[in-house]
């Protein structure tokens, strides 16, 4: 039986706005393995950013459990969510969220610098390798301006892996890329998954469905379909037969 990554158990987040409650999430329980690749879909207002901050920590429920790798996050302190985010998850965001006029080996280093229990040579060395591994080992002195948008993206997927989390928590993370270059992002992310890694993709691209294991679909702050997807497209073939642009 594969390991239990995120369960959340009738999970709900209420807002108000001025006299209205809004009403975000509406009670949604599901369980992620180690090793799945899931996309989380629904349009604009059905949740799925409220679902995307719980996940990561960033933001509390109203009521409902979660679990992230067994630890229960209800009732943490900001400190301690904080402590959690860095050691467990890694992020990727559809703007990169890279340092500006930092290099490529810097800001993947960035993660590690809060975790005392790596030394400056360890940081650096684990950096190298992520960097290595996306394909980036020969840009790490390069800074942010000095890379495409597909490269900025890349240096963001090497910063997520660093900390080797339990889990990737990708935000629209092919959101600003052109079509060649989002599919050879989706298939960095498949090979991610092939070796294991257990990723979680927030989009509003129904197409993504296709090349993962796995699709939740909000509505309305609830899940209206959880379905595996038994033949997940390919994205380095699709890669591979798109035309080059001139």
């Amino acid at each position: 039986m594969a390991k239990e990554i995120i369960k959340i158990e009738n999970l709900k987040r209420y807002f108000k706005v001025g006299d209205e409650i809004v009403k975000a999430l509406r009670g949604i329980s599901f369980t992620i393995y180690e090793g799945e690749f899931v996309t989380i879909m629904g349009t604009s207002g059905s949740g799925k950013s409220t679902l995307l901050n719980t996940l990561g920590c960033l933001d509390t429920p109203t009521s409902g459990e979660y679990y992230l790798d067994g630890i229960a996050v209800k009732g943490m302190g900001k400190n301690e969510r904080a402590r959690i985010r860095n050691r467990k998850i890694g992020f990727i965001f559809q703007n990169y969220n890279l340092l500006p006029k930092t290099t490529a080996l810097e800001n993947v280093e960035l993660p590690l610098l809060y975790n005392s229990a790596v030394s400056a040579k360890e940081r650096t060395e684990r950096a190298k390798k992520c960097l290595n591994e996306v394909g980036l080992g020969q840009r790490m002195l390069h800074k942010s301006n000095q890379m495409s948008g597909g490269q900025q993206q890349r240096v963001a997927i090497a910063r997520a892996l660093v900390n080797n989390p339990v889990i990737i928590l990708a935000d629209e993370a092919t959101g600003n890329l052109d079509t060649r270059t989002s599919f050879s992002i989706l298939t960095l992310f498949q090979r991610l998954y092939r070796e294991g890694k257990t990723i979680i993709f927030v989009t509003h691209n129904p197409e993504i469905a296709l090349y993962s294991s796995r699709n939740i679909t909000l509505r309305d702050g609830r899940i209206v379909s959880d379905e595996y997807n038994d033949d997940i497209q390919s994205a380095e073939e699709v890669y591979r037969n798109l035309p080059v642009e001139e």
